[in-house]
């Protein structure tokens, strides 16, 4: 299954990227470079997807694709 989430990639003071999504606010994750923190998303985002499974709870649907 394809799953589209949209991430914000907020530059930080002291150094370094945080990336965040309005659709799964528990997808928080870092890295020192722009690159590191995307790459970051992937284990970031599976641990969501576990902790949804484990709960029982079905996933947030991201709405309609705002990209194009």
């Amino acid at each position: 299954m394809l799953y589209k989430v949209p991430l914000i990639l907020a530059p930080q003071p002291e150094g370094g990227y945080t990336v965040t999504s309005r659709v799964l606010p528990e997808l928080i994750t870092e890295g020192d470079t722009a690159d590191e923190a995307v790459a970051n998303v992937r284990d970031a985002l599976a641990a969501v997807v576990e902790t949804y499974q484990d709960l029982g709870r079905p996933l947030p649907h991201p709405g309609p694709d705002r990209s194009a």
